[in-house]
């Protein structure tokens, strides 16, 4: 049984913790933070919560798998790579969608590193806190 206190922050910590994580994901493009950054303080969240109300809850909180989550994080990832090779343009290549607002296939590619790095950095944590 953990503390009331850390249930609490916990309660309290979360959404701020994974509005957070999103913010570093989109700013990424043109300032620090990024895919990277921001699945990392997202992992942190449910690590969070994990340790305040066990890893069942924190695995129903997180609805999906994380061995799925690193799944599909590395088909967005490369995607974003095959998707200039189909048109012509070598691998990774940036395309933009909307480039006045950063939409192309670098979001799609830090949005792919996001749940990669949220998807094995839980997949850790559980299986630690489990044992």
């Amino acid at each position: 049984m953990t503390s009331l206190i850390l249930r609490t922050a916990t309660r309290a910590l979360m959404p701020l913790l994974l509005l957070y994580g999103l913010f570093l994901l989109l700013r990424g493009h043109n300032a620090p933070g990024g895919g990277f950054a921001g699945g990392l303080v997202v992992a942190a969240a449910y690590a969070l919560h994990a340790f305040a109300y066990g890893v069942d809850a924190s695995r129903h909180a997180v609805v999906v798998d994380p061995s799925r989550i690193i799944g599909i994080g590395l088909l967005f990832a490369l995607g974003s790579g095959m998707l200039p090779l189909i048109l012509g343009e070598p691998f990774l290549k940036a395309l933009w969608l909307a480039p006045s607002i950063g939409a192309g296939t670098p979001l799609v590619f830090d949005l792919g590193v996001f749940l990669v790095v949220i998807g094995v950095v839980l997949t850790i944590t559980f299986a630690l806190v489990e044992e």
